[in-house]
């Protein structure tokens, strides 16, 4: 017998209003997730906020995993686009120091509170869906990647030593970012992030040519 595939995986299937619909609901998914945590939202908590029905719900998500997925997704695409002027040009010292100084100017805003979304997303569902660990290794490479694009222009135009290893610095420098994040949250604070950024760059420094 053949199973029917569900609707939700069938996005080109779509109409330009379902996709809005999908889109609110994952919107509203990712808010209440961050907010409370996804073990404490519900899909009906989800349906509430989001003003839709029951079948409308399951007719983009299989179930509460499926949206999940589908809230990493989001936040990896909203982390990053919020970053992504400067990600596009970090391949300098002052713009590692420019964004540097506008992730600590946003966490100091919020006096640290909601974290890093992947983070609190990885901390959470890392050990118990490797679906869901997959995808945030996915995302954070995506952040790396960006990083390590501009310490290669700076080896390439010789800011940096021939020694230096882009992939390295750049795992350092989004270590030193979740690990800052983690604690100014903790501490409501922005100190910690900067002093975790500018150790970061520091090391960078040390393979300026």
């Amino acid at each position: 017998m053949t199973v029917a595939a569900h609707p939700a995986d069938a996005p080109d299937q779509w109409t330009t209003k379902g996709r809005a619909t999908r889109a609110r609901i994952v919107e509203v998914a990712a808010a209440l997730m961050h907010e409370r945590g996804v073990a404490a939202t519900s899909t009906e908590d989800v349906r509430q906020a989001a003003s839709v029905s029951n079948s409308q719900l399951y007719h983009y998500f299989a179930g509460k995993d499926h949206l999940v997925h589908a809230v990493i997704a989001h936040q990896v695409d909203r982390v990053l686009t919020h970053q992504e002027s400067l990600l596009a040009g970090l391949d300098s010292f002052s713009a590692l120091e420019a964004w540097r100084d506008a992730l600590v100017e946003l966490t100091s805003r919020r006096r640290g509170r909601a974290g890093c979304p992947l983070g609190a997303l990885a901390s959470e569902l890392a050990d118990l869906d490797e679906t869901a660990r997959l995808a945030l290794v996915g995302g954070f490479a995506r952040w790396e990647t960006a990083i390590r694009t501009g310490l290669a222009a700076m080896r390439q135009r010789g800011e940096l030593r021939p020694d230096a290893d882009p992939d390295q610095l750049a795992l350092a420098t989004l270590a030193a970012l979740q690990g800052g994040l983690l604690l100014s949250q903790t501490r409501r604070d922005g100190a910690p992030l900067r002093v975790a950024l500018d150790a970061a760059i520091a090391h960078v420094r040390t393979f300026a040519s």
